[in-house]
């Protein structure tokens, strides 16, 4: 008989993607397995998880606002009777599919897709992508069968006997040649570059930081920039930013692999998905955590790094003021460029879908 999944989760493509990575490793090994993505209503997931051809239903539920705004808290308003219906309807989903396991990834539909799972003993697998679990693994977790975790340091908040570190499955890159992945870009391969990613949105910080400190790098001897600045940035930056041929302004990169194989340095908010590549790919960085995010965890994710010498932190409030002259130091300093590039080469590397399916399976039986 076929097996019959449930992978919920999402709204952010840092649990949207590895989960489509983990339902790509199962239909590997089983491609007569049956999946079923359950989202929550508006998330992003609804429109990615189809292009990769896997179903998709949804429910009523949002997280909640810490923020206390008026806007917030009329929408906090809202959660008991978001989280009643989202368990209605995840009941349903449950009932209909019947799955023989449920991968909970993150994001707030998972929730109640959980918490029906594990009421009818159905195996409950909670995929943790950051150094300092979300709110719904750490609701979930005396309830999952296993928990399979991106960062080793978040171990100390979960039941030791569940726990299992398999890294966070991340897109497949390969990587080509410098020359090669500098003609990509349009870049010189014999100069240092700089990369700088804000993720597909793009990160208000970074984008000030190098726009204000732009006469720096044009200043420096050699150094170039490929510069993602987030689709909702570009329009208004454009206009602002000189055109150079050491400045390579986009609002997003779709030729990733060419984009980290060319980079000597990057700089980058510090979400899971990001960490887990830069590992995976022992590329040095600087990272400047999202002080908008709950309970600070990419301050964590930043730190799992820097205290093994893997990257450098600069706090999102010193951001505009040393984020350039710090990148410029290390792109001047081989010794500690190749410092920096030793310790992230000496992170564990992990096969993180293969690994997280295994787990699953053997579970399974």
């Amino acid at each position: 008989m076929a097996r019959k999944i449930i992978i919920s989760g999402g709204g952010t493509g840092g649990h949207i993607f590895p989960a489509v990575s983990i339902a790509n490793e199962i239909k590997r090994r089983e491609p007569d397995a049956d999946i079923l993505f359950v989202g929550a209503e508006g998330g992003m997931e609804l429109t990615v998880v189809p292009r990769y051809n896997y179903p998709i239903r949804s429910v009523w539920i949002s997280g909640i606002q810490r923020q206390l705004t008026l806007k917030n808290i009329s929408r906090n308003l809202l959660f008991p009777l978001k989280l009643g219906t989202s368990l209605y309807q995840a009941t349903k989903i449950v009932n209909e599919f019947k799955p023989e396991a449920v991968v909970g990834v993150g994001g707030f539909a998972s929730g109640p897709v959980g918490k029906v799972a594990t009421s009818k003993d159905i195996p409950l697998f909670l995929c943790e992508q950051n150094a300092y679990p979300g709110l719904v693994n750490r609701w979930l977790a005396s309830q999952a069968s296993k928990i399979l975790l991106g960062n080793e340091d978040a171990a100390k908040y979960f039941d030791k006997d569940k726990i299992v570190v398999t890294g966070n499955p991340i897109r497949s890159f390969e990587l080509p040649d410098r020359e090669s992945a500098a003609a990509k870009m349009g870049i010189d391969p014999d100069k240092p570059t700089l990369l700088s990613l804000g993720g597909s949105l793009g990160a208000l910080t970074l984008n000030e930081a190098l726009k204000g400190s732009l006469d720096q790098i044009l200043n420096a001897e050699d150094v170039q920039l490929v510069w993602q600045c987030g689709k909702r940035y570009y329009d208004a930056l454009k206009p602002e930013i000189p055109e150079h041929p050491r400045v390579k302004l986009m609002p997003f990169i779709e030729d990733m692999a060419a984009a980290y194989a060319s980079a000597d340095l990057i700089v980058s908010r510090a979400g899971g998905s990001t960490i887990s590549e830069l590992i995976a790919l022992s590329k040095p960085s600087i990272l400047v955590p999202s002080p908008n995010v709950a309970e600070d965890h990419q301050t964590k994710n930043a730190l799992s790094l820097t205290t093994k010498g893997a990257a450098l932190l600069v706090k999102d409030v010193d951001a505009r003021t040393q984020l350039v002259p710090e990148a410029l130091n290390v792109l001047g300093d081989q010794d500690r460029l190749a410092e920096l590039t030793r310790g992230i080469r000496d992170m564990e590397k992990h096969d993180a879908a293969k690994e997280i399916v295994d787990q699953i399976f053997d579970f399974l039986g």
